[in-house]
């Protein structure tokens, strides 16, 4: 069912069960009124004719005369009059008496001094008389012909009112809700528009103010994510077909003038260096790509656990030490550690690796003298890890994009690399929910600070 449907219908339900029981309010509320106003106009006419019977001395018959007679009588009137010895003394019809009293009946108005009753389609009352040191038993009924033709008509009128009401609800909300819900079809209709092939459309925000406005914004903003993330893949995938080609293409060919002719074993040797060497920037490209992943994953899909930093630091030196004999890696504690806890964190003792030791060689490699220094401090819950060199430095133009997947400078003359070391330590970095920042000047140095909390 379409929302637009249900909410005719909801809208429409709710309306007529309020309609409903105003109507049923206004129905019942009349139907006692006059119930009681009719009991009320009985006991008063026979009242009025046992006065003229016990008081004015009319006779049974007169006064029996007088009111068949009588324009204001009521119809289908009946009159009875008893003592309390049950004996009847006036009677309007005794011929066709429909009330037939019986000595049960005249002892219950006795007890209960009035009582109201129904004799098929007839109001029938019963009350004691006093009058003149007697009581007399008196009953009454009739029906209430004018007071039932105008409950009728009042119902009738309810039942079409309700029922047109219903009607012009449900057109009102048939048009309404399409009013309401028009912004949605639109949206509908454009975003049936967009594909992987013109991810730059967007949606139209309306007034920027009601919910469905802040739909098409959110959705809107799920576009600009998705196609940052095209492009991102797009670029990622050029330049991971940009960065396997070469060395690929140099590994090619490189045997296939092995192959030309025989040469000397010293020959071959130099050959297989160089081989060897492309196939190292290969496997570790790869490796790079393979941590890329790891780091790009949800952290509730990564294994975290209590780390200290200064041994996850430690273990990062030695792995680059053993790698790179010339570098040297002096770590500074700017403070005396004490307790373990000010730096500890929760974490991921691999990828936290990685990212040191990225930064460690950077710093290396881009320095003469082959040295970055790291220094320990915390301030309260925050660990402060620096990491700086006295290199060739980068050019504030630059420092902006140091962090996108494959970029590289004016520093790729210097060593070789393949844009994937800082791009990976920053995602790293935030996916520990720390932050890392950059200062570098050109032939003097960088320094970058990580803070992990």
């Amino acid at each position: 069912m379409k929302i637009r449907l249900k909410l005719t219908l909801l809208f429409s339900a709710l309306f007529a069960t309020l309609l409903l029981g105003f109507a049923l309010v206004i129905y019942f509320s009349n139907s006692n009124g006059r119930e009681v106003e009719y009991f009320k106009r009985l006991r008063q006419l026979a009242i009025t004719k046992t006065d003229l019977l016990l008081d004015a001395k009319v006779q049974p018959a007169v006064l029996q005369l007088i009111y068949k007679n009588s324009l204001n009588s009521l119809p289908q009137e009946e009159v009875a009059v008893y003592d309390t010895g049950f004996n009847l003394l006036y009677h309007d019809a005794g011929d066709i008496d429909r009330v037939k009293e019986t000595r049960g009946m005249i002892d219950s108005i006795i007890a209960l001094k009035e009582i109201h009753f129904y004799v098929e389609d007839l109001q029938a009352i019963g009350f004691t008389y006093p009058f003149k040191g007697k009581t007399y038993v008196i009953t009454a009924a009739a029906k209430d012909d004018y007071g039932l033709s105008k409950l009728k008509t009042l119902r009738i009128a309810l039942a079409v009112g309700f029922v047109i009401a219903i009607l012009l609800t449900l057109l009102a909300g048939i048009f309404f809700s399409g009013k309401a819900l028009e912004p949605v079809s639109g949206m509908v209709v454009k975003v049936g528009e967009i594909t992987a092939s013109n991810l730059d459309l967007r949606i139209g925000e309306g007034n920027g103010k009601d919910e469905i406005a802040e739909l098409a914004i959110t959705f809107n903003r799920m576009l600009d994510r998705l196609e940052n993330s095209f492009e991102a893949q797009k670029q990622f995938v050029s330049n991971i077909s940009h960065e396997l080609r070469t060395p690929l293409a140099a590994i090619i060919a490189e045997l296939e003038i092995s192959t030309l002719k025989e040469r000397a074993t010293e020959e071959y040797r130099e050959m297989i260096l160089l081989i060897l060497q492309d196939a190292r920037k290969l496997s570790r490209l790869s490796n790079n790509l393979l941590d890329l992943a790891k780091a790009s994953y949800d952290q509730a899909q990564i294994a975290f656990k209590e780390l200290r930093l200064d041994e996850v630091l430690l273990d990062a030196r030695q792995g680059v030490l053993k790698s790179n004999p010339g570098y040297r890696v002096p770590i500074i504690f700017e403070r005396e550690i004490e307790e373990g806890d000010f730096i500890t964190i929760k974490g991921n003792e691999y990828l936290l690796k990685v990212a040191f030791a990225n930064l460690i060689e950077n710093g290396c490699k881009f320095s003469d003298n082959n040295q970055c220094s790291v220094t320990i401090n915390f301030l309260a819950q925050n660990t402060i890890l620096r990491f700086a060199d006295t290199g060739i430095g980068i050019a504030t133009e630059e420092l902006p994009k140091i962090f996108t997947p494959f970029y590289r400078g004016d520093n790729k003359k210097y060593a070789d690399g393949n844009g994937i070391g800082l791009s990976l330590t920053s995602k790293i970095i935030s996916l520990h929910q720390g932050t890392i920042s950059v200062v570098s000047k050109v032939n003097e140095g960088t320094t970058f600070t990580v803070r992990l909390s």
